[in-house]
């Protein structure tokens, strides 16, 4: 299911992986994110981190009658405070989204999928 928007133009459709897509590039700018991590966690518990093409296995979007949900599942970089790093992705997703697709944002919830310590 897309959302359409109707312009003197034409018809604008946006499909939910264009969305995914934008929603990755903002989440991966945040601080405190290593990356993506794909919604299928792998069998050992192991979170699989994603490269630039794949973002859109990382979000899922939903579009509701309050707007859209958004899910994220993202993976941290060790010592940082995770509480301030999922708030700053879902502002941060939630303001570029409305002012991208001028669409109303019910929800922006973030899953963290891991911890990774980089050196």
């Amino acid at each position: 299911m897309a959302i359409e928007k109707v312009t003197d133009f034409g018809s604008i459709n946006i499909l939910p992986e264009a969305i995914a897509s934008l929603t990755g590039g903002v989440v991966t700018e945040s601080y405190g994110v290593v990356g993506m991590a794909s919604r299928n966690i792998l069998r050992d518990g192991i979170a699989e981190l994603l490269n630039k093409e794949n973002y859109a296995k990382g979000v899922n979007v939903k579009i509701t009658n309050q707007g859209l949900e958004i899910d994220v599942y993202i993976i941290v970089s060790f010592g940082v405070r995770i509480s301030e790093v999922v708030t700053e992705v879902q502002k941060n997703v939630k303001y570029i989204l409305e002012k991208s697709l001028q669409q109303e944002i019910a929800a922006v919830n973030v899953y963290v999928q891991g911890v990774s310590v980089t050196e």
